[in-house]
C-alpha cells in the first residue's frame, strides 16, 4: 500500500446511483466532503466508486477444502485487485480472522463454516451433522461469524439419484430461530425448487443461487423479504458437472441442465418481481476470484439494467449488508474508473485506482 496522508478525489463520485458528486478527501483513512486544511499529498481523478462487494465469495477455500496463509492472501488480493473491498465470505473451512488485521486485504463479514447433512456435499467443506444437532451447530456458527451462518439446503441424494432437500421443516425452524436469536441472519445453498417451501416457513433470510426458485415461490419471497445472490458466473458451469455426472446420476444431470438453460428468466422474474438481488460469485473451490465485474455484466443479461446491477454489487449490497458506502466519515474504500460504470459495466474490469483505507493499493 502506498499511504498518501490526505487524498483528494476529484471527478465524479458516485455517492449513489443519482448522486453525483464533484469531489472527496480521504483523511485519515475516512471520507469527508469537507476540504481539510491539510494540502493532499495527490489527487486521483475519474469515476469513484465504493468498493465493490462480492456477497458469496469463500477466502480459504480451494477444491479440496482448507487452504493455507498465503492461498488466502493470495485469494484476498485477486479480489481486491479487481475492486472488491468487501466480501460476505460465505462459508470457509479455514481462520481468515488474521486478515482483519491487514488494511491491504478486503473488509470481511463471514458467515462461519457450511452445516450441511452427512455425506451430502463437498468433501472437507462443511460440518457435516444430523437434524437433530442443527440448532447446536447453527448457534456456534452463529457466534463464530459476523452475522450470517451458511446452511447447504440441498445437493444430490445419491439413493434418489437427483437433487433432494437436506433437512426436515421443523429442525429448520428451530435452527433459524436460534441463529436469530443470536442476531445473526440465515442464508442457504439451494440449486432445487423442493428445498425452497420449508426454508421460506423457517424464516431464512437469504437463499445462495436460487436456480429452482419458481413463479409460484416468488409470491412468499417477496411477502418475507428474502434475498437472492445468484452466482450466475458459477451457474455457468452446470452443463460441465451434469456431462461428469451423465452417467452414474442421469436424472440429476437433466436436472442441472434444466437449471442451467432457465437461469436467466429465472433471476429475470425475481427481478420484476422486487426481489432483492446482490451480486455474488463464488469464487473459491473451483471458481476464480476477482469475477465481481463479470457477475455484474450476467445479471444484466437476467434484465437488470446497468445501474441496477451496479447497485447490486455497490451501494444497495452495502446497505444489505450494513456496511457504509461513500459517507461522511466512512472507511475510505472506493474504486476508480476511467469511465462511467453505469453507462458500460465493463469498465468494472479495468480499475484505474484502488484506495482502501484511505491509502492507495
Amino acid at each position: 500500500m502506498t499511504d498518501g496522508g490526505v487524498l483528494h478525489i476529484k471527478g465524479r463520485v458516485l455517492v449513489g446511483p443519482e448522486d453525483v458528486r464533484d469531489e472527496l478527501w480521504a483523511v485519515d483513512g475516512r471520507v469527508t466532503f469537507a476540504r481539510p486544511a491539510a494540502e493532499p499529498a495527490a489527487t486521483l481523478t475519474g469515476w469513484a466508486l465504493p468498493g465493490l462487494v462480492d456477497a458469496h465469495c469463500h477466502v480459504g477455500l480451494d477444491a479440496h477444502g482448507a487452504v493455507d496463509r498465503a492461498t488466502s492472501e493470495k485469494q484476498a488480493l485477486t479480489d481486491r485487485d479487481a475492486g472488491t473491498l468487501l466480501i460476505r465470505d460465505a462459508g470457509s473451512a479455514a481462520d481468515t480472522r488474521w486478515i482483519d488485521d491487514r488494511a491491504d486485504l478486503p473488509k470481511i463479514i463471514r458467515a462461519g463454516r457450511h452445516i450441511a447433512r452427512t455425506r451430502r456435499y463437498i468433501r472437507n467443506y462443511a460440518h457435516e451433522i444430523e437434524p437433530g444437532d442443527l440448532a447446536a451447530y447453527v448457534t456456534a456458527e452463529a457466534r463464530r461469524g459476523d452475522g450470517w451462518v451458511k446452511l447447504v439446503g440441498d445437493w444430490i441424494d445419491r439413493g434418489v439419484g437427483d437433487l433432494a432437500a437436506c433437512w426436515p421443516g421443523d429442525a429448520l425452524t428451530e435452527a433459524i430461530a436460534a441463529a436469530h436469536a443470536e442476531g445473526a441472519r440465515v442464508t442457504a445453498h439451494c440449486f432445487a425448487t423442493e428445498s425452497l417451501p420449508d426454508l421460506l416457513a423457517a424464516g431464512i433470510d437469504c437463499i445462495e443461487h436460487a436456480t429452482g426458485l419458481t413463479e409460484e415461490l416468488i409470491p412468499a419471497f417477496v411477502e418475507r423479504g428474502v434475498a437472492i445472490v445468484p452466482t450466475l458466473v458459477n451457474i455457468a458451469t452446470f452443463p460441465g458437472l451434469a456431462d461428469g455426472g451423465e452417467t452414474k446420476f442421469p436424472q440429476w444431470s437433466a436436472h442441472m441442465r434444466r437449471l442451467h438453460e432457465n437461469r436467466y428468466a429465472t433471476v429475470g422474474a425475481a427481478h420484476d418481481a422486487g426481489i432483492p438481488i446482490y451480486v455474488g460469485t463464488d469464487a473459491g473451490g473451483s471458481l476464480a476470484h476477482g469475477l465481481v465485474g463479470e457477475e455484474a455484466l450476467e445479471l444484466t443479461k437476467a434484465g437488470l439494467t446497468p445501474t441496477e446491477a451496479l447497485a447490486a454489487a455497490t451501494w444497495s449490497a452495502r446497505e444489505w449488508l450494513g456496511r457504509p458506502g461513500l459517507t461522511e466519515g466512512a472507511p475510505a474504500d472506493l474504486v476508480i474508473y476511467d469511465a462511467d460504470p453505469r453507462a458500460d459495466l465493463r469498465v468494472l474490469g479495468a480499475p484505474r485506482h484502488i484506495v482502501l483505507n484511505g491509502a492507495v493499493v
